[in-house]
């Protein structure tokens, strides 16, 4: 475990060299969503296997979240944006990266190309959208709900009977963040980049949805907005698919990043196929 102070506010830091010890096939940046994720997501799901393909890996709890600091304000778009930059300038990583970003961590991945296109190689977005004026009155919405009904012992007790006491436990977690915070109030009022910011984000962009995810009917919209796009799907997920099915993410970034030029050390695990197989892609 380690801690980065930035400014103000401390970062919980994991980095995950590649495990051959060789040279790094490149930069890999896991960015996780919003009140019940953490870095957790991915330490236990992609970036083991991320590591053992030669990628140096990235990974961090985001402001508000996990280990990291948790200030009452700052909670704007573009403060998590600034928290990627001024990370990587911290951490000296001088050369582009690739981005892969779960739900509103994938909204952070395009703020940073938007903002710094040089910086990033390519985005995978799991179950992701840049941010937009749709994109911020439903997150209004949706974390004034939250803000109600985890806090009611109610909704606590049926999470806990329905999903588990650990999935409990993150929504008391989330209840608490958006408690202490203006969190719920800060991300709806972010700053929404135009139409044309977003078309000038040149880097590839893989977005993976669950078919039954509200998420995969915006597929058309942004295939059509970003240049260099395209869409896959997961079948039978809805929102969690990097917690329901993380082999299938696992199989699909790794074909992805080999696709965008990185030179995985794979020890002869076949992935082209798989990956096409388990994403419907188009």
């Amino acid at each position: 475990m380690a801690f980065l102070d930035l400014g103000a506010l401390r970062f919980h830091v994991q980095r995950l060299h590649p495990q051959d010890a060789g040279p790094p096939a490149a930069t890999v940046v896991l960015l996780h969503g919003l009140l019940t994720d953490s870095l957790a997501s991915y330490y236990f799901t992609l970036a083991p296997a991320l590591a053992a393909a030669g990628l140096d890996v990235l990974m961090y709890d985001q402001r508000g979240h996990g280990r990291s600091g948790r200030p009452p304000t700052g909670y704007r778009l573009e403060h998590f944006a600034d928290d990627l930059e001024t990370l990587l300038d911290r951490l000296e990583v001088t050369g582009p990266v690739h981005l892969v970003g779960n739900s509103f961590g994938g909204t952070v991945a395009f703020a940073l190309a938007a903002r710094r296109p040089e910086q990033v190689l390519s985005i995978l977005a799991i179950e992701s959208e840049p941010a937009s004026a749709a994109w911020a009155a439903k997150l209004d919405g949706i974390l004034r709900r939250a803000e109600i009904e985890l806090l009611k012992k109610s909704t606590l007790a049926w999470v806990a009977a329905k999903r588990g006491p650990h999935t409990a436990r993150l929504a008391r977690s989330a209840g608490r963040l958006l408690a202490e915070t203006s969190l719920a109030r800060e991300i709806p009022a972010s700053r929404l980049p135009a139409d044309a910011e977003l078309r000038a984000i040149s880097c590839p962009v893989l977005t993976v949805y669950g078919t039954r995810s509200d998420l995969a009917a915006q597929a058309d919209w942004l295939d059509g907005l970003l240049g260099d796009c395209r869409s896959t799907f997961v079948p039978g997920q809805e929102h969690s698919v990097l917690v329901e099915t993380p082999e299938v993410v696992r199989e699909l970034t790794l074909s992805w990043l080999r696709e965008q030029g990185a030179e995985l050390r794979l020890a002869g695990v076949p992935l082209g196929e798989r990956a096409t197989a388990l994403g419907a892609a188009r």
